[in-house]
């Protein structure tokens, strides 16, 4: 190692490596640091491959050997075919060695590429000594391997010397049995790129290892016995003077073990011990050696439970301790209501009962406020469960507190609803009802429908109200937005409606006690953030969410927050039939639109979702774009602008989350074009079935003013059947609309899928969904579906949305493309293990609350704060 020069877990690898290529190669994959590169982890390890002599090797079962190569051969194919390079080997220097007579075996190869050709000719030059792994075959009665793993030892037979490897070629191991204990022990399997192999990933993984322990021996020696050289033997002393050490290069020279003992103490552990030996876990270090360089399978097993664990005891610590952070924070404390508040006035003039889930989460929600530190709670329920009258309640009482509360929506149609439907239920706090009323569906959240209302006729401050409510989105007049600003920021008691024009600077609140984040999968940590800096103390928060979340996930993603549940349905509703309807199928397609007309008919409203807005849509024919697991920067600039033009428009464009490049694992052409909104409207115009029916569109690139008319219209009948993208799925109640047909269904996740069908069945009528797929019958699409057909459990569908697609993809930012924060923890699955962390974690933190003993955990845990802060708050 060069003079001077450290090397820890947070050095850059690009400072560590000769080969820039494979540096940026590694970068790609989001290695940076060595940190990075120990816990990029392989997905699988192969199983450990038999060491025979050609004699004994078995037709089908895998086998290891070394041979000597007698012939070779490049044969091209003619036309376009390409290349095949044949070889003849001979073990009968190894085999007396197993008691066996030497044999001979075929190793074929082929290729479009004449480089590649001329590479592997120039490795099996005749004479040299191989080591060799794969399946045998048989072909002209002769065993052959296709394509088998290779590996050339640096130290060949004393009589290769008039046959050495070509200076070009670089070996593989240092010796024979090296070279053939490589090959046969387990290997681990990484997500690779075309830049950079799997095998390249763990021979620099391994070089990186043997950095960290080099550098720990020097570290433990006498200073006047230190030396120099790299871990791996490849920097000269005439580099001594250079500032770092040249990289280990990814093949031949990485054969020597890794120093467990001097690796143990490079790598700190991060659980306490005494979590550690009371769940029987391996020291973090130990567990790298499993994960990357496992002696058996069962040390792979081993090392993914030990680092499982670890991920799930740092975030539940780094969790709870955000949680008690928060209480520390002063806030407005407001008392809980009082027989003639304004929330328990507001309870007595609804034309409706409360479930007894609402009584009791408001009532958990009152004692919340009246802390003198901030709320934090989650409120989860499915669609139609009435979470803003929840949250209604709770702005109340924060205003007869004498304070400011500002509910936060996501689209701007959802803003004006909220706007309306909270006016006319605070208007009749002036004149409450006699009673609940009989027969009265609630429809999700007890209110009427905004959209009906021509919002351009009305003022965005409603003075009428005994509550002063205002309006605030981005698409206001400069004048009204003034005023609306002005109300706020004169600290009056008031509640504010607003879209994401709250997150502004222009938006103040000095007396801000309560925020409210609606459908709170739109909204990142840093907009919540904002709201805190509102006011002069820190607001309390309610966020709410209808997507439904298995409890570990909850308790993974929002273990800083109390969660409610809101699982009662109002009565009258009935279950909505859903069907997967194949697109190919004329008829069936054809008795769908025919029951629309019926419907529409009948006074009733339809839904038509259309994942794309135009037919020449670009971005959105880039499935990829979209597509989890997608490499490279191409697909990631996409991604980004997918994820920035969706924030733009209000929308999720939630498609393909499951092909790769346009093509499903099994397929071998890429898929068909997603059906555009433009292009079905255009469709269904020329059909028998909607002759006489006025069709509207709607689109998150729409303008406000657009957006109010067409949901009016469609709220009316005016344009009974509405096609749009999926800017529809949040918030929007129309309780005529019975019919819900989705096209392309089996691009979407099975979450954004439930939520969608949650449009219709909210008046009490007899609903339908249809999911329009062109998915084969035995894909993973086609089951994906059959799980929304066959279920309306929120909670069961997210699991299995979870399961499918992966943790990150359903509550974290991979829905528009990214990956899980999480590397192996598996929030469904792991669900007792995450109890198990969540329960010694507490126990540490009674004892340790600021984690002065254990630094290693308390370092961890804030990483992953300021890691994954975007993940614990989006689902």
């Amino acid at each position: 190692m060069a003079s001077g020069l450290h090397v820890s877990l947070d050095s850059a690898v690009s400072a560590l490596m000769s080969n820039k290529r494979q540096a940026n190669a590694l970068k790609s994959l989001g290695i940076v640091t060595l940190a990075d590169a120990l816990t990029y982890y392989p997905f699988r390890v192969t199983d450990p491959v038999p060491v025979r002599s050609i004699a004994e090797i078995v037709v089908g079962s895998p086998a290891a050997c070394a041979a000597r190569v007698e012939q070779m051969r490049v044969v091209p194919m003619g036309g376009k075919r390409g290349f095949r390079l044949d070889v003849l080997v001979n073990d009968e220097d190894f085999a007396p060695a197993r008691g066996m007579k030497g044999r001979t075996a075929r190793l074929v190869f082929f290729s479009h590429r004449k480089s590649y050709m001329d590479w592997m000719s120039l490795r099996l030059s005749p004479g040299v000594q191989i080591v060799l792994a794969g399946d045998p075959s048989v072909f002209n009665d002769q065993l052959q391997f296709t394509h088998p793993e290779v590996l050339l030892p640096a130290r060949q037979a004393a009589d290769q010397a008039a046959n050495p490897i070509p200076a070009s070629i670089r070996p593989d191991a240092d010796t024979l049995e090296q070279a053939l204990a490589k090959v046969s022990r387990p290997r681990p399997v990484y997500h690779a790129s075309s830049r950079i192999s799997s095998d390249h990933i763990h021979d620099a993984i391994l070089g990186f290892m043997r950095l960290l322990a080099q550098e720990q021996s020097q570290a433990d020696r006498p200073q006047d016995v230190q030396t120099t050289g790299g871990a791996t033997g490849e920097v000269p002393e005439s580099a001594t003077a250079s500032p770092a050490p040249q990289a280990p290069l990814f093949a031949g020279q990485q054969s020597e073990p890794v120093d467990a003992q001097a690796f143990s103490r490079a790598v700190p552990d991060i659980l306490p011990e005494s979590v550690r030996s009371s769940n029987h876990l391996l020291h973090r270090a130990q567990a790298f050696l499993g994960m990357h360089e496992p002696e058996q399978v069962e040390d792979f097993r081993q090392a993914v439970h030990t680092l499982r664990f670890e991920e799930a005891f740092v975030s539940q610590t780094a969790l709870l301790r955000s949680r008690d952070d928060a209480r520390q924070v002063s806030t407005y404390s407001c008392p809980q209501p009082g027989p003639d508040s304004l929330t328990n006035r507001f309870i007595a003039s609804l034309p409706f009962h409360l479930t007894h889930g609402q009584e009791e989460v408001i009532g958990q929600i009152e004692q919340d406020m009246a802390q003198e530190y901030p709320m934090q709670r989650l409120l989860q329920g499915e669609v139609g469960s009435g979470k803003t009258v929840v949250a209604l309640a709770a702005m109340l009482q924060a205003v007869d507190a004498g304070y400011q509360a500002v509910l936060v929506a996501p689209t701007q149609v959802l803003a004006e609803q909220h706007f309306e439907s909270i006016g006319a239920m605070l208007q009749a706090l002036q004149s409450p009802q006699a009673g609940p009323a009989s027969g009265l569906d609630e429809t999700e959240e007890g209110e009427e429908s905004a959209a009906s209302k021509a919002h351009s006729e009305k003022s965005h401050i409603n003075a009428e109200a005994p509550v002063p409510l205002v309006l605030l989105t981005g698409g206001m007049k400069l004048a009204e937005r003034r005023r609306a600003l002005a109300v706020s920021a004169s600290g009056q008691p008031c509640i504010v409606v607003a879209t994401h024009a709250a997150f502004s600077k222009t938006f103040q609140a000095p007396n801000l006690a309560l925020a409210v984040i609606d459908e709170q999968h739109r909204f990142g940590v840093e907009q919540r953030e904002a709201l805190r800096h509102k006011s002069d103390k820190s607001p309390h928060l309610l966020v709410m969410t209808a997507t439904p979340i298995p409890r570990s996930a909850a308790m993974t993603w929002f273990g800083d927050l109390d969660i409610s549940m809101l699982t009662e349905l109002p009565g009258g509703r009935k279950p909505i039939q859903t069907y997967v309807v194949p697109e190919q199928n004329s008829s069936t397609m054809a008795s769908m639109f025919l029951l629309i007309r019926q419907r529409v008919q009948a006074g009733e409203r339809a839904y038509i979702v259309c994942p794309r807005i135009e037919e020449d849509d670009s971005d959105a024919d880039q499935q990829a774009a979209a597509a989890v697991g997608s490499t490279g920067a191409a697909g990631k600039t996409k991604t980004a602008s997918r994820q920035a033009r969706a924030q733009e428009e209000d929308e999720l464009f939630l498609l393909d989350p499951y092909a790769q490049e346009g093509v499903e694992e099994g397929e071998s052409e890429p898929k068909p074009p997603l059906h555009s909104v433009e292009e079905m409207s255009q469709r269904l115009a020329a059909l028998p079935q909607f002759e006489g029916i006025t069709l509207a569109t709607l689109t998150g690139r729409d303008d406000d003013g657009r957006k109010v008319q067409v949901m009016a219209d469609f709220a009316s009948g005016k344009s009974p059947v509405l096609v749009s993208t999926t800017v529809i799925e949040v918030g929007v109640d129309v309780p005529q609309a019975s019919v819900m047909v989705i096209f392309d269904a089996d691009r979407f996740g099975l979450s954004q899928l439930h939520q969608l069908r949650g449009r219709v069945g909210r008046g009490g009528t007899k609903s339908w969904a249809f999911l329009v797929s062109r998915a084969p019958a035995d894909s993973i699409a086609a089951q994906r579906l059959e799980v929304i057909r066959s279920s309306t459990d929120g909670a069961h569908i997210a699991e299995a949305d979870i399961e499918l697609r992966g943790a990150g993809d359903v509550l974290g930012d991979a829905q528009s493309g990214g990956r899980s924060s999480l590397k192996l923890l598996r929030v469904v699955s792991d669900a007792k293990m995450i109890v198990q962390a969540r329960e010694q974690a507490e126990e540490l933190l009674k004892t340790d609350p600021d984690l002065k003993s254990q630094v290693q955990l308390a370092g961890a845990a804030l990483d992953f704060m300021r890691g994954n802060e975007t993940f614990l708050t989006s689902t």
